[in-house]
């Protein structure tokens, strides 16, 4: 069976689009899909979900949301949490960057987990011997990211 280059085209855009931001439902995903150009309907959504084995995951807000499978859920937000507690000393934002400071040798597992806990806020991230460069998805400060950030900290205390 050949996928048609639109079908490839849109979930894509699908991947791309719960990467980025809390999607909970397929009118959600729906919706998005419109605003990104594409005129789909609820079966055509539905049929992507399943093709491409989106799961629900709980978003760091709590909320269910779609996912690729294998993508951050309760065991990584806490692998996440972990790491912080354990290799974070200090968060400094500015605009929509935010600097992680480590002790030395450890930016690298900092950085790792949080690019594997798949934050919906982190664009990515860059790792140097002390210090993680953490870049916020577009309409997210830093300041917003560090809190967020602080929140999972906190909470693995």
């Amino acid at each position: 069976m050949t996928v048609s280059p639109q079908r490839r085209e849109r979930q894509g855009t699908i991947l791309r689009l719960v990467r980025e931001r809390p999607i909970a439902t397929q009118a959600e995903l729906a919706e998005a899909l419109h605003e990104a150009g594409f005129d789909v309907v609820q079966t055509t959504v539905s049929r992507d979900v399943a093709e491409l084995r989106l799961v629900k995951v709980r978003s760091t807000s709590g909320r269910l949301v779609y996912a690729p499978p294998g993508t951050a859920n309760g065991d990584r937000l806490r692998a996440l949490e972990l790491a912080l507690r354990r290799w974070a000393l200090a968060l400094e934002a500015s605009g929509n960057l935010l600097v992680l400071s480590t002790p030395a040798g450890y930016a690298s597992p900092l950085a790792q987990a949080l690019d594997e806990a798949g934050h919906p806020h982190v664009a990515g991230t860059i790792a140097g011997e002390n210090t993680v460069l953490v870049v916020a998805r577009e309409g997210v400060s830093g300041a917003e990211l560090a809190g967020q950030l602080q929140q999972h900290l906190e909470t693995a205390e």
